[in-house]
């Protein structure tokens, strides 16, 4: 089985496509790859009730971010700051980059 999240990848900017957090455009922090789920920054905010321990400093009502599936995700172009589809390029070493479909830009260096 293919894994969703091969074009999506930490540190790339996403905007969310549906949910109550459609429209907003954010950072990805984690890819959690056998779920094709993503934690984005600042968007799907959630709150949980945490006690005190010894990785916690204190307890209470924390917010945090929570997962988005992989399809509910489409990257920003760093370029034509765009929504945009992913493709393929070969290079002459033998790498792979992912390329915007819109101006062909490769995003991995």
């Amino acid at each position: 089985m293919k894994k969703q999240s091969d074009h999506i990848k930490k540190d790339d900017r996403v905007i969310v496509l549906s949910g109550k957090a459609k429209g907003k455009i954010g950072k990805v922090l984690k890819i959690i790859p056998k779920k094709n789920r993503a934690i984005v920054e600042k968007v799907n905010m959630v709150k949980r009730h945490t006690k005190a321990g010894p990785n916690v400093a204190k307890g209470g009502i924390i917010e945090k971010e929570g997962s988005l599936h992989i399809s509910n995700l489409m990257l920003v172009c760093p370029k034509c700051a765009d929504p945009m589809r992913v493709s393929r390029k070969h290079l002459e070493d033998g790498s792979r980059v992912r390329v915007c479909k819109n101006c062909g830009e490769t995003l991995d260096e």
